[in-house]
């Protein structure tokens, strides 16, 4: 019986019952991770080694890192993709333990009210996210980062720093948060796709 609760679970996940849905989980895992895990780690994979500071020492280096990159943007958008995740993971563990087929979701009232809870679950968790990434990493990488060193240097309390590579992050933020953008897009064009099938069954029903 556990096997079934997995294969349904995997299925609702890969196939769920509306076609804007299958091109969201198409964009989403495939598009957006393999972007991520391959150009996110050749953009930002070496940017605290190159991360220099005047006078150059490890130790004020560091420093200053962890100042200009509270969390690293790998970090952060790998927690975006697991958290919105989350909501529709939820629903079909839900699916797959009460053995509703894909296609009754849309058939049953109660399915069709939790599947598009879910929905609007992903919608806010990326609205949040955009409003987190534009508060920590802004939407520009400038080339030079004025650091408060005051805690760590006696001599003077502010120091220059060189970011690495500050034109290609540009592009990368630029490009995140267009992938957050279509995202939303995506779940209120799913919204739309189930209450007009949803209005459609029902019309066929009368």
């Amino acid at each position: 019986m556990s096997l079934n609760y997995i294969r349904n679970f995997y299925e609702g996940c890969l196939r769920p019952p509306t076609v804007i849905g299958q091109f969201h989980t198409l964009f989403f895992g495939s598009v957006r991770m393999f972007f991520l895990g391959v150009l996110g780690f050749a953009v930002y994979g070496n940017e605290a080694l190159h991360f220099s500071c005047d006078p150059d020492r490890r130790e004020l280096n560091l420093f200053c890192y962890n100042q200009f990159r509270p969390i690293t943007p790998q970090v952060f958008w790998a927690l975006q993709l697991v958290t919105v995740l989350v909501p529709g993971a939820v629903f079909h563990l839900y699916a797959a333990c009460k053995n509703i087929v894909q296609e009754e979701i849309l058939e049953r009232p109660v399915y069709t009210v939790f599947y598009i809870i879910s929905v609007l679950l992903r919608i806010i968790l990326e609205v949040i996210a955009f409003w987190l990434q534009s508060h920590l990493f802004g939407f520009e990488v400038h080339p030079l980062f004025m650091c408060d060193a005051a805690p760590l240097e006696r001599t003077f309390n502010v120091t220059k720093c060189m970011v690495p590579e500050h034109f290609e992050k540009t592009i990368f933020l630029s490009a995140m948060y267009t992938f957050t953008v279509i995202t939303i897009l995506l779940c209120v064009a799913e919204i739309f796709e189930i209450l007009c099938r949803r209005l459609g069954y029902l019309n066929n029903q009368c």
